[in-house]
């Protein structure tokens, strides 16, 4: 088994990563939305991130943006909070997303 550092950060401290899930109406609207970045994903400290979706699903995203420190992930998500209580500017999303700031506690290789 080889173990990955690649959940570390540049500070060689343990990523920090804000795991966004929820259903949409349209991948395609959801995406302008996405892609036109409310509340600026590099300046509010996000060093990576990556979408995804189910095979079995194409109406449901899941979202990891990768922080250095708990507490701009925590800040991002409470601004991503503000983005998603107003329709304006999430008219994509298909209900409430779910969200967490999770910290990855092992990564193999296999």
């Amino acid at each position: 088994m080889e173990f990955l550092e690649s959940t570390t950060s540049a500070k060689g401290q343990q990523m920090i990563t804000v795991r966004i899930e929820h259903q949409i109406k349209s991948f395609e609207a959801w995406k302008r939305a996405f892609d036109a970045d409310p509340v600026d994903r590099q300046g509010s400290g996000v060093r990576r991130y990556q979408v995804f979706r189910p095979l079995d699903d194409p109406a449901f995203v899941m979202i990891d943006l990768d922080f250095d420190t708990a507490g701009q992930a925590a800040d991002f998500l409470t601004s991503m909070r503000r983005v998603w209580a107003s329709p304006q500017a999430a008219p994509a999303l298909g209900g409430v997303p779910r969200a967490s700031v999770v910290q990855t506690v092992e990564t193999v290789s296999l």
